[in-house]
């Protein structure tokens, strides 16, 4: 009989397991891109293969209430196998684009019942203090986020196949971890029926809908700061003619991330999790807006204050989720922690595409102005009206 104290534990590692073969992927795309012989021009679609597959996923597993119908742990486990089988397939001698991008869509597809169903099976277990138990949870998966970098800085992705195998490996083993070690928690309640619009009906719940409206406005910004930080310290080596490693820096930048997850996980017990999705949401919006003015700081300033804005714009993830969760009635969890997923993920590509476009409009320092859109309308949305 597995204790309960050694569940979130357990679910860490497993979902750190699981989400190697997403970040662990997007180390190796060089090379992968180069097998192909087609060089830097599949890169982004074979980035982008892997969130479409996930949006697409998580869109799916919503609408068939996939997480709420059946068991969690048995879904993550076989999620994690498709998903490792998925990512197997690259190491054929011979392999062409569509193999990759097939692969690669595969995988974010199947992580769909991965990473909101590990969210899932965590509300299940913790009724009380879920906003500390996902902060441990998504802060794991920030780390996995910036795990890639840290790759590139020190040179370990040499040989691709080496890491092919090991998050494959490492992913049956997370999932294997939780169909064996991680039972239904004691608070679910599972849905009897399938109701196809059940998803779209939560909305009709206004803490529901302020709660997912307040996780779109931190989805618009989070992803497009991780993906143009390597930008903005590319642009700072050349304002302040320093070198400074662009991958390293980058994975402090984000993992740092994860500790604010558990800071704020920590800080929603005493406060709430209402007041730490505000108040990280707000600090991440001010930088937002003074993002410029940073550009002029000298460097070792500007990396302390984008460390520290890489630290507010994570902190309100696992708190947003919680909310979610707890907004949701219990037979519902699953589906509304995956259905928001999905809608916030097709936010964040957009946010992506539009600071893509403006690289080539507007000077560098100016294009993260643009984030501030999310945390005003997610702030908006949680603060026109008391939140109960």
């Amino acid at each position: 009989m597995i204790k309960k104290s050694h569940i979130l534990p357990l679910l860490i590692v497993s979902q750190f397991a699981c989400t190697s073969l997403w970040f662990a992927g997007n180390a190796i795309v060089d090379d992968l891109a180069l097998k192909t012989g087609l060089g830097d021009s599949i890169i982004g679609y074979v980035l982008s293969s892997v969130q479409l597959g996930f949006i697409l996923g998580t869109l799916v597993f919503a609408l068939l209430m996939i997480a709420d119908r059946f068991s969690p742990s048995k879904v993550f486990a076989l999620c994690a196998l498709f998903a490792a089988l998925c990512n197997f397939s690259l190491l054929v001698d011979t392999i062409t684009k569509w193999h990759i991008l097939g692969a690669r869509f595969g995988t974010g597809f199947f992580l769909a019942g991965i990473y909101p169903v590990g969210m899932k099976i965590a509300s299940d277990y913790y009724k009380d203090g879920l906003g500390k138990a996902l902060g441990y949870l998504v802060g794991a998966l920030v780390l996995g986020t910036a795990f890639p970098f840290l790759i590139s800085g020190l040179g370990w992705g040499s040989n691709y196949q080496t890491i092919v195998q090991a998050t494959s490996i490492l992913a049956i083993l997370g999932g294997l971890i939780v169909l064996l070690f991680v039972p239904n928690g004691p608070f679910r309640k599972q849905s009897s029926k399938l109701e196809l619009k059940a998803g779209i009906q939560l909305f009709k719940n206004p803490i529901f809908s302020k709660a997912a409206l307040g996780y779109f406005g931190h989805m618009w910004e989070l992803y497009a700061f991780w993906a143009f930080t390597p930008l903005a310290i590319k642009t700072i080596n050349n304002i302040q003619n320093v070198n400074y490693s662009v991958p390293l820096l980058t994975f402090i930048i984000i993992a740092l991330g994860a500790f604010s997850c558990a800071f704020g996980g920590y800080f929603s017990k005493k406060y709430g999790s209402y007041k730490v999705a505000v108040i990280a949401l707000f600090i991440s919006g001010v930088f937002c807006f003074i993002s410029p003015l940073l550009f002029m700081l000298p460097a070792l300033f500007f990396f302390m204050s984008w460390s520290v804005w890489g630290m507010a714009v994570t902190a309100d993830s696992p708190q947003f989720s919680s909310l979610v969760a707890q907004a949701a009635p219990p037979e519902l969890k699953g589906t509304a922690l995956t259905i928001v997923n999905s809608i916030g993920f097709a936010i964040s590509i957009i946010s992506i595409q539009l600071l893509s476009a403006l690289t080539t409009k507007i000077n560098t320092p100016l294009i993260f102005l643009f984030l501030g859109i999310g945390p005003l309308i997610g702030l908006f949305a949680l603060l026109r009206k008391k939140y109960n």
